[in-house]
């Protein structure tokens, strides 16, 4: 196992290299002006000569290949740059931002795993009946439905048609104090509509999984052994059927950080989302490629506990293979 996490922490160093350097190209390609945007309205009015000072202050003027070596040089050593958009460190803004976002993509991933899990299996006791029907069909519907889309047909219902839950932020309108019980209220529209946006894929294995396993020798031997057909569904079919659904952890990840940028922009969430969308309409190159660096580390990260949690689930797979 450590020799497997070995070889993905050195593979990942060139991705996340490879990643940083075209963020800077692309960013260099953009039409975008970040010195513009640095200096807001200001810049309109500004001659050429004070934008031109203005670039060379912010090190902007340089060719991007400079402006990656100096960011990378510098973030080996902890120091990830200033936010040109938002005007302080970049660790101070993805530090102020990040635990939330953290906060409302592991709420919605756990949620939608256990209610992926749960409708697959009640799918697949039954193949072919009502409920499987009911539930792949639903499940289908969902995969199509993008979660800007949940996320506003979630509030239009819960929160302006039965007022029953806040429409977005952290926390109520006017307070001062960010408490328990306010986060968690705040927390249940975004997180419920991103595990939806998960779930499907979730329903989708696990009912093939399980329903597979149902037709597998070993359990059928079970079932005629008298065993009670909660043990044969839940004691022998579940635990052979999840084990394709712990490659799908790994793979989920990067559509979750997609959706979960979506669904806090939705419900005005104080994670990341703003930043980044920040980050990319404003050229800011250091929270940029800080953002992307984090973001593919998660993804890889990911990918490597889904390979351990699928060795450790099924013994006849080797973690040095």
């Amino acid at each position: 196992m450590a020799r497997m996490a070995g070889r993905r922490a050195l593979t990942a160093v060139p991705v996340l290299l490879a990643v940083t350097f075209g963020v800077f190209a692309i960013a260099a390609a953009s039409p975008f002006d970040p010195v513009k945007a640095y200096a807001g309205t200001g810049g309109l009015t500004a001659s050429e000569q004070t934008l031109d000072q203005l670039r060379a202050n912010l090190g902007v003027d340089q060719p991007f290949i400079t402006r990656w070596w100096d960011w990378l040089t510098g973030a080996l050593g902890g120091d990830f740059g200033q936010s040109l958009v938002m005007r302080q460190p970049v660790d101070q803004v993805i530090g102020d931002r990040l635990g939330w976002s953290v906060l409302l993509a592991t709420t919605a991933f756990l949620l939608a795993i256990v209610l992926g899990t749960t409708l697959g299996v009640l799918a697949a006791r039954r193949t072919g009946g009502w409920l499987d029907r009911a539930v792949t069909s639903l499940a289908y519907g969902l995969e199509a439905a993008p979660p800007f889309w949940l996320g506003l047909l979630a509030v239009w219902f819960f929160a302006l048609k039965l007022g029953v839950l806040p429409a977005g932020g952290l926390t109520d309108t006017g307070s001062t104090v960010v408490s328990a019980g306010q986060v968690a209220s705040h927390l249940v529209l975004p997180a419920c509509v991103l595990a939806v946006s998960q779930l499907p894929w979730f329903v989708l294995y696990v009912r093939q999984g399980v329903g597979d396993a149902l037709e597998e020798d070993p359990v059928r031997g079970a079932r005629a052994r008298g065993l009670a057909e909660r043990t044969v569904l839940l004691g022998h079919a579940l635990r052979s059927g999840l084990l394709p659904v712990l490659t799908l952890i790994g793979s989920r990840v990067p559509e979750l950080i997609t959706g979960a940028l979506l669904v806090e922009t939705v419900f005005s969430w104080p994670g990341i989302a703003a930043a980044t969308v920040e980050a990319a309409t404003s050229v800011d190159f250091p929270l940029l490629a800080a953002l992307t660096v984090l973001a593919t580390a998660a993804v890889l990260l990911g990918n490597l506990v889904a390979d351990l949690l699928y060795g450790l689930a099924d013994p006849r797979v080797g973690f040095d293979g």
